[in-house]
């Protein structure tokens, strides 16, 4: 059934932003006038087909829906078909190049629509998200050096007012991958507000490869621990905890979140713990042995408990306006693809590793996860996913939107365009990047399911 739900999530994500993609092209092509043959959604072997309004443009779902495409009249330069002398004008090739480049351009700007479209309906409805409460830092970290303190609220990040956990880790997470250094106003649970300067300049590029919050020492402070689920076998069956305990204290030391009790547990590798849980309103012992589990990455043992912890956090409501939701659509989307532009910069520099990059096997689990949690959730990955898609579009790569831009530019300047064998090696050579790098991205799709 998970396999099923998160494919079913995976094929209507991807055929809502492939159709919209295409749309857009579509669009724009018959506003100049230009003869469309084929919408399809999906490559490979023809599902179905029907052919559709005044130019009899066919409409097809193909089997394997990891893309779709729009054929228009004449828009591959090696294309020799002949073209009636009334069809001609309409002809792709035909068009001032500037309306092609408007073509070309429209795919990637849909998806830019979609995705500010997406936020701003989120934004009317309401976005529910955790308060930008902070646990304790981690020792030694940049949090733990600037004073931040278990309890702080994040109020303003270089004098950019935040309302949310959400909101707080884009912004920080920018400054991460900068490595520079922020300014944050933080507000104890009693007492005024105060700034602390946390110097990222020291992050390297493995902590980048990791949680970048949990690096800079900032974690969400959440409440008690409560089981979520247990391991057969494991130290916590064992003992006999069962799902839904919360967790009140462990050594006769109140735990104040599951990063404190997590941190506890690992440091007590094979020693009996005294832990004190809350059942069904009523206060109960046990002793819990956590097993002994060799880190080959510290080099030495740590405990587990063979434990799905999770924990309630406190949440702030932000609803926003017809206006302000706009807004928040334009500048979230605009936010997202700056950084994913980001992100491509440093993986091409080496400054990030290559492992940061997703396939559709990724993106297929993310869709059946947040399919899962609610429609809200689904909406927000959906937009992700769309200024992904634009951004990805627009890159100056042959085979790519951006690719057949860079090939108008070219052609505005030399006032002609490229020869067709010119492009044609392009072609060929952006087929072997995009090769490369689906390659490498289904590589560490593969890795992150098998480690």
């Amino acid at each position: 059934m998970d396999f099923l739900h998160t494919s079913l999530a995976f094929i209507i994500a991807i055929s809502v932003l492939v159709v919209v993609h295409e749309l857009g092209h579509y669009w724009v092509a018959r506003a100049c006038n230009v003869k469309v043959l084929r919408f399809s959604l999906g490559f490979g072997p023809t599902l179905v087909a029907k052919k559709f309004g005044p130019d009899q443009t066919e409409w097809a779902v193909c089997a394997i829906p990891l893309g779709g495409y729009v054929s228009m009249l004449n828009e591959n330069p090696d294309d020799t078909t002949p073209i009636s002398a009334q069809d001609l004008p309409r002809a792709y090739s035909q068009k001032p190049v500037k309306q092609r480049m408007l073509i070309v351009l429209a795919g990637p700007v849909a998806n830019f629509v979609l995705a500010i479209l997406f936020y701003w309906l989120l934004g009317l409805n309401g976005l529910k998200e955790p308060k930008a409460l902070l646990d304790a830092p981690t020792p030694g970290s940049p949090a733990a050096y600037a004073g931040v303190v278990q309890g702080d609220e994040i109020l303003r990040i270089n004098d950019e007012p935040v309302r949310s956990w959400v909101e707080s880790r884009w912004k920080l997470l920018e400054a991460g991958l900068d490595r520079t250094q922020v300014i944050l106003e933080v507000k104890p649970s009693s007492g005024t507000s105060r700034e602390v300067v946390l110097d990222l300049s020291g992050l390297t590029a493995e902590d980048l490869e990791k949680d970048v919050m949990q690096s800079m020492g900032l974690t969400l402070l959440r409440g008690k621990p409560k089981i979520g689920q247990i391991e057969p076998g494991g130290a916590a069956a064992v003992a006999g905890l069962r799902v839904g305990d919360i967790v009140l204290s462990a050594n006769q030391v109140a735990v104040a979140s599951v990063t404190s009790f997590i941190q506890q547990v690992r440091e007590s590798p094979g020693q009996a713990m005294r832990v004190r849980i809350l059942r069904e309103n009523q206060e109960l012992d046990l002793v819990v042995t956590p097993a002994a589990f060799h880190n080959s990455k510290i080099g030495k043992a740590e405990g587990r408990l063979g434990v799905g912890l999770g924990a309630e956090v406190q949440t702030v409501e932000i609803k926003l306006g017809w206006f302000d939701g706009l807004y928040y659509g334009v500048t979230h989307t605009w936010d997202m693809a700056i950084f994913s532009l980001k992100m491509l910069g440093k993986m091409l520099t080496g400054q990030v590793s290559l492992s940061n990059l997703s396939g559709p096997l990724t993106i297929a689990d993310y869709a059946g996860q947040t399919a899962k949690v609610g429609l809200e959730q689904y909406i927000g990955f959906l937009a992700l996913i769309s200024i992904s898609i634009g951004v990805l579009n627009l890159l100056p790569i042959p085979m790519l939107d951006g690719g057949h831009l860079m090939y108008h530019v070219v052609e505005l300047v030399r006032k002609r365009p490229l020869s067709v064998r010119t492009q044609d090696l392009m072609q060929r050579f952006g087929m072997g990047i995009l090769v490369l790098l689906m390659s490498v991205a289904l590589f560490n799709d593969l890795v992150r399911m098998f480690t």
